[in-house]
């Protein structure tokens, strides 16, 4: 077996039937009148601009990862701040794990056969080390229900549901479907009475073969405790 084949390997035992990920009944697109479009995207806009703003985001939740042939299901810990990210994917049954870090320049793998690898291009680094395409530049703006940078990733096409919800995002190929929301607060170490915000629960992305679909148990955008 090739290298890759040995990391493609160790990466689908690490997740496989670890966790369920539920799959949802499907997005619910609307037709809105012009004026309700134009509501809805400025109320979108409204978010993005609040999302943007913050210094830190956090998910916690479970994970399933397919290419068409190869995946399975785990749960996953995601940090941002600003193009900075830090991830963990976890196995609870296997205790196995491995860890992503990174910002736009870089980024680093470790707990994969073989040893920790890097590259200037996080893509190309998950293809090659576990068979698996994940769009890491842009997922942790899409699980929050806004638009990746349009300088990385293209314009973007808005869809929604007939009440003004955010439904689907298009964008960079990548179709990303919103499932379910929920009432959301910054979490331990946010200050009393902090600013709470509706934020995606469940999310299927696709594009191609591959797909990535997310439940999100916990939100937090509260500084790390020291």
């Amino acid at each position: 077996m090739s290298r890759l084949g040995i990391a493609c390997a160790a990466a689908c035992l690490l997740l496989a039937g670890c966790v369920t990920v539920p799959h949802g009944k499907g997005v619910a697109i609307g037709e809105l009148s012009t004026a309700a479009e134009k509501t809805a995207i400025a109320a979108q806009q409204a978010r993005e601009r609040v999302l943007h703003a913050l210094p830190t985001l956090a998910f916690d939740g479970r994970v399933a990862l397919s290419n068409g042939r190869n995946g399975g299901s785990g749960r996953i810990e995601w940090r941002q701040s600003a193009d900075r990210y830090n991830v963990t994917l976890s196995a609870p049954v296997s205790r196995q794990s491995w860890r992503l870090t990174g910002d736009a320049a870089s980024a680093r793998i470790e707990g994969i056969a073989g040893g920790p690898r890097s590259d200037t291009d996080v893509v190309r680094l998950l293809r090659e080390a576990t068979g698996l395409e994940v769009p890491v530049g842009a997922l942790a703006a899409w699980a929050a229900g806004a638009r990746a940078d349009v300088q990385a990733f293209g314009p973007a096409r808005l869809e929604f549901t007939a009440d003004g919800t955010l439904a689907r995002i298009e964008q960079d190929g990548w179709i990303v479907d919103y499932l379910g929301w929920r009432e959301a607060h910054p979490g331990a170490g946010g200050p009393e009475g902090g600013q709470r915000l509706q934020l995606p629960d469940r999310i299927n992305a696709a594009r191609g073969d591959a797909r990535v679909r997310l439940a999100i148990d916990t939100w937090s955008w509260a500084p790390e405790a020291p």
